[in-house]
């Protein structure tokens, strides 16, 4: 005779596996995008969020989190960028790359 348990625990396995991926797709996009200042002297990022438009400046050698969930990047010299919310601005020279 087979011992059949409580019955329902295949349905309870299935909830915690999908529980389990679901709380890990969640942390996997809570990543931001970085910017890093690599100059000398302080750089100045425009960065816009929906309707949101705030100045975030970068110290000599600061490395930033920003952009959780995509946004829109004025460089120092005027290029606008779109972020996705996982790429890597870099400043050096005074010119901003995506990487």
């Amino acid at each position: 005779m087979a011992n059949r348990g409580g019955g329902d625990t295949g349905n309870a396995m299935w909830k915690s596996l999908i529980a389990v991926s679901v709380l890990l797709s969640v942390s996997g996009s809570a990543l931001a995008a970085s910017a890093v200042n690599n100059d000398s002297d302080p750089r100045t990022l425009i960065v816009t969020e929906g309707s949101s438009k705030r100045e975030l400046t970068l110290g000599p050698g600061e490395t930033v989190e920003f952009c959780p969930s995509g946004c829109f990047v004025t460089m120092p010299n005027g290029d606008l960028e779109a972020l996705t919310g996982s790429e890597t601005v870099e400043i050096s020279g005074g010119v901003a790359r995506v990487k």
